[in-house]
């Protein structure tokens, strides 16, 4: 076990391809919906460049929570959803977003006296 105790924990492993914002937004767009094509999901995203989209696409997918399926057609058609894994992610996601809403009420509190007492 490395010094820090960190390294090699899993929660911080998946909270660095999961924890940045067009991971999440990214998840809960393609959870919205059953399939989206990448400009669908582009526009869904506001401010997300097609490079970012295309680097957080690849890591999802990369990691199992995406799946990208082509149809042989001219031109080409990409359709991007969420595995059963990114399903499970969503589930949490979802939970994480009720608690936050539940909560920001003494979150709000909380900073307006400060925070630390």
């Amino acid at each position: 076990m490395p010094v820090d105790g960190f390294t090699a924990c899993p929660v911080r492993d998946v909270l660095a391809r999961i924890g940045d914002k067009w991971s999440l937004l990214t998840v809960l767009h393609l959870g919205s919906a059953e399939q989206l094509r990448f400009n669908e999901l582009r526009q869904r995203i506001p401010g997300i460049s097609q490079r970012m989209l295309t680097v957080t696409l690849r890591a999802l997918a990369h990691d199992g929570f995406v799946a990208r399926t082509v149809f042989a057609e001219v031109p080409p058609r990409v359709e991007y959803h969420l595995t059963a894994l990114g399903q499970s992610l969503l589930g949490q996601l979802v939970a994480l977003g009720s608690w936050a809403a539940d909560q920001l009420p003494a979150i709000t509190a909380a900073r307006q006296q400060g925070g630390l007492s």
